[in-house]
């Protein structure tokens, strides 16, 4: 414990992190600190959960997963593929400069620009300026999905990203891993300033005493997020006091966090698919469908989520969780070793390959593990994998190239909806539009790619649902992907902390409305 202690206090003293605790100075620990600090130049679970941080979204979910306004104030259909919406009055953003209408229309012209988010988006016509405080969001064709998608429109400061950098960048260009104008500047309507952000050691934020959200219970002054990627370092400074608040918090240390009378835990489900992709295009052998239902027979999700995640999670057959359209009761993980090596003997594998494999070690709970239980499984069916692992913010832009053998990916609905799933991860890829941007196993199904179209211009339930169902079926039997689990999701806290009201089964506390009590 003594050794423990002093990596902990080397770590917050390097992050200039002080011990003591004020009543509204809260210090939160991370598996890993957001990639960026330009909110959409990669579509990641950190770069989100910064973005509630220091920007507001036209409307956001409840913890009930309903709708509220944000800088939307109030919606209205007005025909059957536009909705108009009415923006708040009186907002600032952090610059000084005022909130308008002439900010969401930049804001989404900016998106489509982005080649992670621009597929989001590109089922609408475009975002349309009716007066000041009024915008009109027009799709395609009549689309569900509008207010799912409006929780990504966070609206950034179109005069302070407007210009020119003194080196003669345009101030809101979007490049990855790159050290633009954005990833370092930040003003948004959001209830946290930025004052001061050190990449992998600590992010610095002071409350917005502008901020127009006068009924939010927060009273936090000064929020500080600090990664510390090791899951029993993280709750080893929550036991000791060292930070107010932590996640996630892994399977095997959860006894020691509930037994302590002075902390709580929260747990709340997730549809969080986590998944291999199987690169047809850097492994010949993965372009045979026999050997790819191989790889899933091989391959023990229940294994996996009883021994690596202590039953903290669900094992995954399919993509969509159940309670979503797409689910298919039936597609239940099928693990079957014998018939895996009778598949690898079919296709002339019985000897196997080799590959390689990348995953991240600080995204997922338990995320390198479950890379090399995997690696160990297919070994069984003599497919060699070298395993790689990093830490997200190194991961990406590996990921991104598509060089790996298998890539260890995890997706959480954007939309709460199957049809995102598809739209990123499996729908052949197109650079244009932004479809399958995460596609990089080179799956590519004309009669999927049909029938995600189709499925999006559907709005009778029971249609669209066959639609999506019809999807995870071909998924499955193509053996489009390996699917491993639906991951939970678990903070743990001080007692004086009220966290239950302001996280969620997103994964993007609402830290803004964090109250810390008297």
């Amino acid at each position: 414990m003594k050794t423990g202690m002093s990596k902990i206090t080397a770590l917050l003293l390097a992050a200039g992190i002080s011990m003591p605790l004020y009543a509204a100075d809260v210090k939160v620990a991370l598996d890993a600190d957001p990639e960026s600090l330009d909110i959409y130049e990669q579509l990641s679970g950190g770069i989100l959960q910064y973005a509630h941080m220091s920007f507001d979204p036209l409307v956001r979910f409840t913890k009930d997963m309903k709708f509220e306004g944000r800088l939307a104030e109030s919606w209205e259909q007005v025909d059957a593929k536009t909705v108009r919406f009415h923006l708040r009055k009186d907002v600032k953003f952090h610059s000084g400069n005022a909130f308008t209408a002439d900010d969401v229309v930049w804001t989404y012209n900016r998106i489509m620009k982005s080649e992670d988010y621009k597929g989001l988006f590109e089922v609408y016509e475009g975002m349309n300026k009716v007066d000041d405080f009024t915008v009109d969001l027009v799709a395609k064709v009549p689309y569900p999905l509008v207010l799912q998608n409006s929780t990504y429109l966070f609206i950034m400061d179109s005069k302070f990203y407007t210009g020119k950098t003194e080196d003669g960048k345009d101030k809101d260009e979007i490049v990855k891993a790159a050290n633009t104008y954005a990833a370092n500047h930040v003003s948004g309507t959001g209830p946290f300033k930025l004052v001061s952000r050190e990449q992998g050691v600590k992010l610095t934020l002071e409350r917005n005493k502008d901020y127009w959200d006068k009924k939010s219970p927060g009273n936090v002054d000064k929020l500080t997020v600090v990664p510390i990627k090791e899951d029993a370092t993280r709750v080893a400074a929550l036991l000791s006091g060292d930070v107010d608040m932590i996640a996630p918090v892994a399977p095997n240390d959860q006894k020691r966090v509930m037994s302590d009378s002075d902390l709580q835990m929260v747990t709340e489900t997730s549809n969080r698919i986590v998944m291999f992709e199987l690169n047809q295009n850097v492994v010949p052998a993965f372009k045979d469908q026999r050997v790819r239902e191989a790889v899933n027979l091989a391959v023990n999700q229940k294994g996996i989520v009883d021994k690596i995640m202590k039953g903290f999670a669900t094992p995954a057959g399919q993509m969509s969780p159940e309670g979503y359209l797409g689910h298919v009761p039936d597609l239940v993980p099928q693990y079957d070793l014998k018939k895996a090596k009778e598949l690898m003997k079919a296709a002339g594998q019985e000897k196997g390959f080799e590959i390689t494999m990348i995953a991240t070690n600080n995204r997922y709970i338990n995320d390198a593990k479950i890379a090399e239980a995997v690696a160990n499984m297919l070994s069984k069916i003599n497919i060699k994998v070298t395993l790689k692992t990093m830490p997200k913010a190194q991961y990406w832009p590996e990921y991104d190239k598509c060089a790996a053998g298998m890539q260890l990916i995890g997706w959480q609905s954007d939309t709460q909806d199957s049809g995102n799933y598809y739209e990123y991860l499996v729908q052949t890829r197109n650079d244009k539009t932004g479809k399958g941007q995460y596609n990089c196993g080179g799956y590519s199904n004309a009669e999927v790619d049909k029938l995600i179209a189709e499925s999006n211009g559907e709005v009778d339930v029971a249609k669209r649902t066959a639609m999506l169902q019809q999807i995870e079926k071909i998924l499955i039997k193509d053996a489009a992907y390996l699917p491993l689990e639906w991951q939970n999701l678990s903070w743990a806290a001080k007692t004086k902390l009220d966290i239950k009201p302001i996280v969620n089964g997103l994964d993007f506390p609402y830290y803004g409305d964090l109250k810390v009590k008297e």
